[in-house]
């Protein structure tokens, strides 16, 4: 016989939740119409449950554990879809897809726009959440269930240990841009004439950064490094005016070039830049997951 599944509590969970939000049992207890006694019973019930201590006292606020964090995590999404569902029903519409999505700070905002557009071409609406940050901290949201899917440049470490998939969105090779006055100088004999030649980069530690620096090494190029950014659109900015040479993956050259001014140098298809998306998923089932994974591979990259 199969044992029987447990189900949390969700008044003692829903209490938990109100805790968490107010910081006090006190407040809680006037939003609930409880009495504070009744919320410290309950908590101590729910606590005793999980086996574990969800709050910690600072002063005279709760905070919350790790422990806690995660269960708050899960209790917000949980109390969340029920006042959705309560705002729908009200509303009398079909409720709203939500589409949390983390962003890989090295991802090109232009491309992120690309390959995010999709989702609004559903026949049903999309509330779209976007969380931009470095990817360790994005695998860890996407392990705790924060985010639906992440857009990264790297696929997922052999450090990450728990279930997550890569789905490859396309790949391309890079575009070396600058204004023209620069183009002019140092278009003839490319790509040796980078030589000595001002450098925009990407910050150290992300992968076009390695893969460009591995690709001038071979070459024995030794450029003249003007700035170093981990935010592309101030790097392109500088790019704009005349400051150096940056590099863009070549699907959104064309873009760049109207939107900053600059013209292409050159074109080198040896370094390539993949994107993907990650998901918990083995095979994706989120509706405006699949529109911006066969999006990407019959539009944004399909000529690559």
């Amino acid at each position: 016989m199969k044992n029987k599944m447990s189900w949390p509590n969700f008044h003692h969970l829903l209490y938990f939740w109100m805790v968490a939000q107010h910081g006090t049992i006190s407040q809680a207890a006037k939003e609930l119409l409880l009495t504070p006694q009744t919320i410290s019973s309950q908590l101590r019930d729910l606590e005793k449950s999980l086996g574990e201590e969800l709050f910690i006292r600072a002063g005279q606020r709760l905070s919350l554990t790790e422990r806690g964090e995660l269960v708050y995590t899960y209790a917000d999404e949980i109390f969340g879809l029920g006042r959705e569902l309560m705002e729908t029903l009200r509303a009398g519409h079909t409720r709203q897809l939500n589409l949390r999505v983390g962003i890989s700070i090295a991802v090109p905002k232009a491309i992120t726009h690309h390959l995010l557009e999709p989702a609004f071409e559903l026949e049903r609406s999309v509330r779209l959440v976007c969380h931009e940050a470095e990817n360790q901290t994005l695998f860890s949201e996407l392990i705790l269930h924060s985010v639906d899917v992440l857009l990264t440049d790297t696929p997922v470490p052999n450090t990450i240990k728990a279930q997550a998939f890569n789905h490859l969105l396309g790949e391309c090779g890079v575009s070396f841009l600058c204004t023209e006055s620069l183009a002019k100088k140092y278009r003839k004999g490319f790509p040796e004439s980078l030589n000595h030649a001002p450098f925009l980069l990407p910050i150290e530690g992300t992968t076009l950064r390695a893969s460009l620096d591995r690709w001038l090494r071979n070459l024995n190029i030794q450029p003249e490094v003007v700035g170093e950014f981990d935010d592309s659109g101030i790097m392109k900015a500088f790019g704009k005016g005349g400051r150096g040479i940056f590099v863009v993956p070549q699907v959104i050259e064309a873009e760049v070039c109207r939107q900053f001014n600059v013209r292409a140098l050159g074109r080198v298809d040896e370094i390539i830049m993949r994107y993907y998306a990650i998901s918990v998923e083995r095979k994706v089932r989120h509706p405006a997951v699949i529109a911006i994974c066969e999006q990407a591979r019959t539009g944004l990259f399909a000529e690559t």
